[in-house]
């Protein structure tokens, strides 16, 4: 902990001096106490202050380099201090009413007033400032060295607090890996519908850095278990009730946990850290099953059009969590495409259907490799690898096509304007109609000259009129 203070010394020495000088208390607290304590180095720095918001932020004009102040309204004031991100927050207490989407703020008058009421023990430590002196009141060192989640108070009071909790309880066992403690996730089942008075955007925000987690699997299962899925997310509960006791096809739930799993291994593909959009359409991929599914005579069972269903539930669901359009639209449309490589077989695609494949994908075609591939879990090892091989096969031919016929800017050999000029007509449907013909011949026989292209819409022309 100590190296980690050292590193940011700069922040933590000068704004202790400042608030001290003018009389005020300062501590570091919450997520940067936390991650100092495990040796991770942390740039957005959490300080808890005796001044009033109006107090700090005279010191924080002078002392920082850039002042933000929208969350006022909480005590809030942020400044920018070299590579550092700082918010200096007034002791406070705050709690929902029963049907209050908005919490009710009050100032307090310690720091023990104020770390009692933080979420979680291993959150709930702090160091004075500028004397560096821990403050631990709750147990949480314990707790952050047996990797438990508990809360300072009662969970049930905690919860009563701010609902969200439950949903960080599920993230923080993502993020860290740690167990939740029992008392805490029976409190979040007998709680679990009071997350339904807090905005769909909180929710939202907690859900994706679930999700971006190390371990998602921990933060999902843990949602499942204690009914806030059904609440936030309830289209995976559903997975989780779509076990077949006749064991005539695999277990929806577990299988759609390993295909995020396996999502998150090919990330590198991506070339940069944690992806959503990946992650969320490996978790919803087959959401559309429950809808779907069909037991057959023979013994066999079906999810006939799943895709489809499954793209139309998760844009749903996504509106319903105030996602953006292009969020929405990403992640439906590979739900709606994950089972596409599935008619390929040995390769049996002629180019133009994979042209098609390419263009449906559009720019979310690394993706959709990712699902496609990541959507393989069977243990038959001979399947495992054939299937592999078969989507090597593809990319490999969606490459030299590329290479041939610049498949990434797919479009026709004339555009808007040069097919008006030459069928002598107005923008309309017709010009419409036209550039689809255009296209239809493009993914169909590749790339056209110019001369060609022309000649062959003349044709469909005169043939049409």
């Amino acid at each position: 902990m100590t190296a980690e203070l050292d590193r940011i010394a700069p922040v933590i020495d000068s704004l202790g001096e400042a608030f001290a000088r003018s009389g005020f208390e300062l501590a570091l607290v919450g997520g940067p106490v936390r991650d100092a304590m495990l040796g991770r180095p942390h740039n957005d720095l959490d300080f808890t202050t005796s001044a009033r918001p109006e107090e700090t932020e005279k010191i924080l004009r002078t002392w920082g380099e850039a002042l933000w102040d929208m969350g006022r309204d909480f005590g809030t004031i942020g400044t920018r201090k070299g590579p550092w991100q700082v918010e200096v927050t007034t002791y406070r207490s705050e709690a929902y009413e029963a049907d209050s989407r908005k919490p009710s703020v009050a100032y307090g008058t310690s720091l023990a007033d104020d770390l009692v009421r933080r979420d979680f023990t291993v959150n709930a430590m702090a160091v004075r400032l500028p004397g560096r002196e821990v403050v631990d009141l709750y147990g949480g060192v314990v707790d952050l060295a047996t990797r438990v989640l508990r809360t300072p108070g009662t969970p049930e009071a905690s919860f009563s607090d701010d609902p969200l909790r439950m949903m960080r309880a599920a993230r923080f066992a993502a993020q860290l890996g740690f167990e939740v403690a029992p008392e805490v996730v029976a409190a979040m089942k007998d709680m679990a519908s009071r997350i339904s008075i807090i905005s769909a955007e909180r929710v939202r925000d907690e859900l994706v850095k679930l999700i971006c987690a190390p371990f998602p699997r921990r933060g999902l299962s843990l949602l499942v278990e204690t009914g806030l899925a059904e609440l936030v997310l309830p289209e995976l509960t559903a997975l989780k009730m779509e076990r077949d006791e006749h064991n005539r096809h695999k277990d929806v739930y577990e299988h759609t946990l390993t295909v995020l799993e396996q999502s998150i291994d090919q990330e590198k593909r991506l070339g940069g850290g944690p992806d959503f959009i990946s992650r969320f359409a490996a978790l919803m991929h087959d959401v559309g099953k429950p809808r779907t599914r069909k037991f057959h005579d023979d013994g066999t069972v079906s999810f006939h059009h799943h895709d489809v269903v499954g793209a139309k539930l998760t844009r749903k669901r996504m509106k319903a969590l105030r996602f953006s359009n292009d969020e929405i639209d990403a992640v439906s449309s590979l739900v709606e495409l994950h089972l596409r490589f599935h008619g390929y077989g040995d390769g049996e695609w002629t180019d133009s259907a994979v042209r098609r494949y390419v263009r449906d994908a559009g720019d979310q075609l690394e993706r959709l490799h990712i699902l496609t591939r990541a959507d393989c879990t069977t243990r038959n090892r001979r399947k495992a690898d054939r299937l592999a091989r078969t989507y090597d096969a593809l990319e490999a031919r969606i490459e030299r096509i590329s290479e041939e016929e610049e498949l990434a800017a797919l479009r026709p050999a004339l555009d808007g304007n040069q097919i008006m000029s030459l069928l002598d007509i107005s923008p309309g449907r017709e010009v419409g109609a036209a550039y689809k013909f255009l296209m239809d011949l493009r993914l169909d026989e590749g790339v056209l000259s110019e001369d060609e292209a022309a000649k062959r819409l003349l044709a469909w022309w005169a043939e049409r009129s």
